[in-house]
């Protein structure tokens, strides 16, 4: 018998309902033999919903085990295979998938269990006994492993904890081993029941740096993904305990404990998605309870006092991961509610410090920013107007409480939240500005003579200037003030914003030429103003950005853009701050990068409606004569000599929560524009463009995600895939390539797309896999039928080199459908590069499933003159193609041969024989021996 796929019931009598009950589920085991195993599951459930008989619904639950088992989602499948054997004790498929299943969920003795009762049912069955053999083999190597790591554990921490080998390198390495040891589930297990945690306890309590990072790297083994064990942490060490780490002044050591805190987390919300199953299957308490616990602990380091601002970063960050939903399809956004109510006015308190005052909270230059993308995020998340309204409530209480009665120091702070707000979610930012007296106190305080307050007061202005409702009052008002300062100022860090500020207000045409808005020429000295303060190295990375900032709004001119690229200094410096600490330049940086290479949105305008528009005496915005694409490929070429690939590269590295979704669509929009011209391609791919491509491609907007993956594909295709992806880098470019065949993309990036999976397919099975594990098969299929010649060639062309699969074959071989006579009639089509590709996999198909050569004739009456045309084609390798075809049919099928043979394809084949030695020949000369074998023809005197 065979256990791989759904099973076929005994003949039975008939019952009301079962003729339906038979048709889906024989309608199901045909979509799991074409491998369409979602299609058969559905099959599956509608049976099931008809009032099957108990004999039925034991076959269509263990069928469902077996699709789930070829989806790789083993939960369900054990689930499936369990109700199997409820309705049937001695379904023997049933058991045997539920072994399997319960063998890839790690859970190897209940395994054994099933196995065992297989073989008592079928002792002969040598699957089965197989089977039991490997899991047997593999339940020993775990207890050997076990119990050779049990001596290994406790001589590792009596090093570790032995006051007299402190800095020894003895220790160094057990500290190591001890880690390494963790990241296997079997060594995390042996530690977490050799009493590790107290004695992990220990190693944080000593204060050694060393040792807590061992500790904490130890932890991370333990956690991740298993959260009965994950909990069991928490209540020896103490949910307090383990958050307080990460406020810790020793950066690695806070790193180290916001990685812990993040598996944590991850372990904890699985288990609140699933139902509180851990990884090991057990019931555990509550995990939504721990959750809260964990981030009412995050919320209050937030505002501790002697907290380091690392650790307050860290804790924002792990904030920003784990609170807001992941999708929007997910209906929950209960913990972001419960957040706003417990946290908001924490956060904003972070929002609106002012950096390093005396009796102010430890920040860093990026906290704010931080404390603004969690901000909008948190508002992002809100789905009805009441729980907006109630974020906007919060806000402004906070904000009022420190602007009224608070005197100077309180204006201070409710101003610096406003720009928080500002900063993150806009609306908030906007609701708060109209509060009453906030923004007379900011052009007030402009004027201010004391630097501190001067710069707060700026910054807002400058956060406001880029808001619809307030730009009109701010260019009536501010304009002016701004002039004022950027010219009589003596400190550069006033001088610097009061320029971005103008430049904001500058820029309020963007991309259009004819909506200027300062005098001819100030845009230009405004620009290279900037340029010179960020050349600057005397000044502080803080203020320089500001000299970013200005440049990202004055760069939509392409006046500007020209210079900016020509001055090599200049990029310089703005790709070494880029790699600074100061996070907060990144989007600015990515924002002028975007303009330099003109990689933002711009349509041409259809000509009739400028006509129009004319006509009706409406603006019409115009493009500047430098933005053609002469001018752009030139500064694209300038960027890449400068290094621009390499500053991106580690721009996507960053972790910083400043590195938001809109930042990383900016550096994807960049990295298309750099890949444009094929002659770059080598350059990006040299300076590690691939690499940072993957992630942008993965995560991140729908449109970046998309322009990320089509600079993927446009290297997949120019460059040898292997090189530019090398490991097991190359397999993770799949995913990307395959979202670019959705209908919502552009023909271009369909084509693209199949370009180079064709690529990818043609190098190794195991990426042929993964191109299957991703479903695209059916979406390439689709476009092989597209009107656009190159689409529906690149499909041809990709669909090919996939033939090399097994599965694929299979479908081709599966009886009922179009797949075999499409090729067969591109074969002879006009365009030679689609009858190339066609014919190619003809032969290849043809070669390894010769019952394929039989049903050639068959799908189309034409097969023979296609067949003839290949054969007199004047291109050898067309010609090459079709001898194979015509040598695979005659070696499968006498009566075939006899066809060809009474055709004119003898005298095609004949004088083909007689040419040059060539692969063609020798294919011809063949076809005729095997004629002459069957008697079909005599052989020649020659």
């Amino acid at each position: 018998m065979t256990v791989s796929g759904p099973g076929t019931p005994e003949p039975r009598q008939a019952v009301p309902g079962a003729s339906s009950v038979e048709q889906l589920r024989k309608e199901g085991n045909e979509l799991f033999k074409c491998g369409d195993y979602e299609g058969a599951l559905t099959a599956y459930t509608q049976a099931l919903a008809l009032g099957a008989t108990p004999q039925d619904q034991a076959i269509l639950h263990r069928n469902r085990a077996a699709c789930h088992l070829k989806l790789e989602d083993y939960g369900k499948a054990e689930t499936e295979a369990s109700k199997a054997i409820e309705k049937d004790g001695g379904d023997v498929k049933a058991l045997y998938r539920r072994s399997q299943a319960l063998e890839k969920l790690g859970r190897l003795d209940q395994a054994v269990l099933d196995l065992q009762r297989c073989v008592s049912l079928e002792p002969k069955n040598k699957v089965f006994q197989e089977a039991l053999r490997s899991i047997g083999g593999q339940i020993q190597e775990k207890v050997r492993y076990m119990s050779s790591t049990d001596a290994k554990v406790e001589q590792m921490f009596q090093i570790l904890l032995d006051p007299q080998e402190k800095g020894t390198e003895k220790k160094q390495k057990a500290s190591q081993n001890l880690v390494v040891l963790a990241r296997e589930d079997a060594g995390a297990e042996k530690i977490f029941r050799s009493n590790g945690v107290q004695l992990l306890q220990r190693l944080l309590d000593t204060g050694e740096a060393d040792l807590m990072l061992a500790a904490l790297r130890t932890l991370v083994g333990i956690c991740s993904e298993h959260q009965s064990r994950t909990v069991a942490t928490l209540s020896v060490l103490g949910t307090r305990r383990v958050v307080s780490i990460l406020g810790v002044e020793n950066q690695a050591v806070s790193l180290a404990a916001c990685h812990l805190l993040q598996v944590i987390f991850d372990a904890l919300k699985e288990g609140v998605k699933k139902g509180f199953r851990g990884k090991e299957g057990a019931i555990i308490v509550d995990p939504a309870r721990e959750l809260k616990v964990l981030i009412s602990n995050l919320l209050e380091l937030l505002t501790e006092v002697g907290v380091s601002g690392q650790g307050r970063d860290n804790a924002l960050t792990l904030l920003i991961k784990t609170v807001p939903r992941k999708s929007p399809k997910d209906p929950n956004n209960s913990l972001t509610l419960w957040v706003i109510d417990q946290g908001l006015k924490k956060i904003l308190e972070v929002g609106g410090s002012v950096q390093d005052p005396a009796g102010e909270l430890t920040v860093t230059a990026n906290s704010r920013m931080s404390a603004s993308v969690l901000l909008s995020k948190l508002f992002d998340d809100l789905k009805c107007d009441a729980e907006r309204e109630n974020f906007h409530r919060l806000c402004e209480n906070y904000i009022k409480s420190w602007f009224e009665g608070q005197g100077l120091a309180g204006k201070l702070r409710a101003i610096q939240t406003v720009s928080c707000l500002l900063q993150g979610p806009c609306e908030a930012g906007n609701r708060a500005l109209e509060l009453s007296g906030v923004m007379e106190s900011v052009i007030a305080l402009c004027a201010s003579e004391r630097e501190e307050e001067q710069l707060v007061a700026v910054e807002a202005l400058i956060h406001a200037a880029g808001k619809a409702k307030r730009a009109s009052f701010i260019t009536a008002n501010g304009v002016s003030l701004l002039k004022d300062l950027y010219k009589r100022s003596e400190k550069d860090s006033i001088r610097i914003r009061a320029l971005v500020g103008l430049c904001k207000l500058g820029s309020a045409g963007g991309t259009d030429f004819s909506m200027k808005q300062f005098a001819e020429g100030s845009t230009l000295k405004l620009a290279k103003q900037c340029r010179k303060w960020l050349c600057n190295d005397q000044i502080d990375a803080g203020t320089r950005r500001w000299a970013v900032e200005g440049l990202a709004y004055l760069t939509f001119d392409a006046d500007v853009k020209e210079e900016f690229v020509e001055d090599e200094a200049a990029l310089k410096a703005l790709f070494q701050l880029s790699r600074s600490e100061e996070r907060s330049v990144l989007f600015a940086v990515a924002s002028a990068l975007v303009n330099c290479t003109n990689s933002y949105d711009y349509e041409e305008p259809d000509p009739k409606m400028v006509e129009l528009a004319k006509y009706a005496k409406q603006h019409v915005p115009e493009q500047h004569p430098k933005d053609k694409p002469s001018f752009v490929r030139a500064r694209v070429k300038k960027l890449l000599a400068a290094g621009v690939v390499s500053a991106m590269t580690c721009m996507v590295k960053t972790e910083s929560p400043v590195l938001t979704t809109s930042c990383r669509e900016l550096l994807s929009r960049v990295f298309l524009a750099l890949v444009d011209d094929v002659e770059d391609r080598g350059t990006v791919v040299a300076q590690g463009g691939g690499k940072a491509l993957l992630p942008l491609a993965l995560e991140g907007t729908d449109v970046g995600q998309t322009k990320a993956a089509q600079a993927l594909a446009k290297l997949t295709i120019t460059s040898n895939p292997e090189m530019t992806f090398p490991g097991e880098r190359i397999y993770e470019v799949v995913r990307p390539l395959v979202s670019l065949l959705h209908l919502n993309c552009s023909g271009l990036q369909n084509f693209e797309a199949l370009m180079a999976l064709t690529n990818l397919a043609g190098i190794s099975e195991r990426l042929r896999q993964k191109i299957l594990k991703e479903k695209a098969v059916p979406m390439i299929e689709g476009y092989m039928f597209e009107e656009h010649e190159m689409i529906r060639r690149a499909a041809t062309e990709c669909m090919c080199n996939l033939a090399m699969s097994k599965e694929v074959q299979d479908l081709f071989e599966a009886k009922g459908n179009d797949r075999l006579k499409l090729l067969v009639l591109y074969s002879g089509e006009d365009d030679e590069l689609l009858r190339r590709a066609a014919a190619g996999g003809l032969a290849m198909l043809t070669s390894v499933r010769p019952s394929l050569c039989s049903r050639i004739p068959q799908v189309t009456t034409h097969w023979l003159e296609i067949l003839q045309a290949l054969l007199l084609s004047p291109n050898q390798e067309l010609q090459h193609r079709g001898a194979v075809v015509a040598l695979n049919m005659v070696e499968a099928s006498k009566d075939i041969a006899s066809t060809l043979m009474e055709s004119e394809g003898l005298e095609i084949l004949s004088v083909l024989a007689k040419g040059k030695e060539s692969p063609v020949t020798r294919a011809a000369a063949a076809c005729l021996g095997k004629a002459v074998e069957y008697g079909l023809i005599k052989p020649n005197q020659d």
